[in-house]
């Protein structure tokens, strides 16, 4: 018995009955049938008489509102347990009008032929049950207004549920989301280091050596930041040049590039984002001293523009993965509003990446 006045008093089941919830829903009652009664005998308010006249309707009021609400909660949590607003909208009204109204129905009109007898307005041993059925009208209009009431909230409570645990779910897939982003950088910056490497050994065996110095200290930057979603502008610069550096030892005077940037505080970048398109500028074109390759990485206000001018390679000569841009663009997408801009002409590649901020 006390779980079903739990669940048809309070309005949140799982809350610990209290005198506190019995005398807040007592006080809700008696406002309503004070209410009521205003509007039905303003004047009776105005006199002690007055008062006393009314008292009877006054607690026939009550008993009316007091059962109607009790009933409304107890569908409505009954109904909230078996049924979603969401994902069955229309047979949760149905039954909801069903049981609601069926429930009204029967109490009121109990209520009252109790009433009725006590008051000596009927006789007890023959109540005529026809005739007191038009008597249910007026409990059965105020059934609808509290089932409305109760329906509304019961829907907004739901909504609002499933709207925090959509919250949820978007903010979980979207984590998951750029997690799986940033673990395909590690296997496709390795591998295009050792791809370079191996070139390498067959050239000049000093410089692998050197090669293989620099490419551990980068890529200990790499697992530094395999798990955070942004780094500092001047930490992913100075690995940037620490990248150019490496690639030097292989190009020589083939490859030339030129950094400027101001130094300015929470700047931020997704972290290997000038990595890739380096890597992207150094793979697809070519690099010689007759031609050779020139990367600029220049801040310009909330932007950094890497560029270079624009000699491909044969296409034959270098496969692609697909991930560098593709990579950088759906991180943006995860990460803000903003997303990088790409032009190029017969001349010049350059990729356009917004300065992101943190706010404090």
């Amino acid at each position: 018995m006390s779980n079903i006045l739990k669940s048809g008093l309070s309005f949140k089941s799982n809350r610990e009955w209290s005198y506190f919830n019995i005398l807040r829903f007592i006080a809700v009652q008696a406002g309503i049938a004070t209410t009521i009664l205003i509007f039905v005998c303003p004047t009776c308010w105005l006199s002690w008489e007055g008062l006393k006249n009314i008292l009877p309707e006054f607690l026939v009021s009550f008993i009316f509102s007091s059962v109607l609400s009790f009933g409304g909660n107890l569908v409505v949590f009954y109904l909230d347990q078996r049924i979603s607003w969401i994902e069955a909208p229309i047979k949760r009204i149905v039954l909801t009008i069903v049981f609601y109204m069926s429930y009204a129905f029967v109490t009121s009109y109990i209520i009252i032929v109790i009433y009725a007898t006590i008051d000596g307005q009927i006789p007890s041993d023959n109540i005529p049950w026809i005739e007191l059925l038009p008597y249910t009208k007026m409990p059965m209009w105020a059934a609808l207004i509290f089932m409305g009431l109760f329906t509304t909230w019961s829907w907004l409570k739901e909504w609002r549920k499933s709207a925090l645990e959509a919250e949820k779910l978007k903010s979980e897939k979207l984590a998951a989301q750029y997690q799986g982003l940033k673990n395909q950088l590690n296997p496709h910056f390795l591998f295009n280091s050792l791809n370079a490497l191996s070139n390498l050994v067959y050239e000049d065996a000093d410089k692998s050596a050197a090669f293989i110095q620099k490419l551990s200290k980068i890529y200990r930057y790499v697992l530094e930041v395999q798990n955070e979603e942004l780094v500092t502008l001047k930490r992913e610069v100075e690995f940037a040049k620490n990248y150019l550096d490496l690639q030097k030892i292989r190009f020589e005077e083939s490859l030339q590039f030129s950094i400027e940037i101001r130094e300015e505080n929470n700047k931020w970048l997704p972290p290997l984002s000038l990595q890739l398109l380096l890597e992207n500028a150094i793979k697809h074109n070519v690099a010689s001293k007759a031609n050779p390759l020139v990367i600029n990485i220049i801040q310009k206000g909330e932007e950094m523009w890497i560029s270079n001018n624009f000699q491909p390679k044969n296409s034959t000569e270098e496969s692609s993965t697909g991930i560098g841009l593709k990579n950088i663009e759906q991180r943006y997408h995860v990460l803000s509003n903003q997303k990088p801009e790409i032009k190029s002409d017969e001349n010049e590649f350059l990729v356009i990446l917004p300065l992101l901020k943190i706010e404090s």
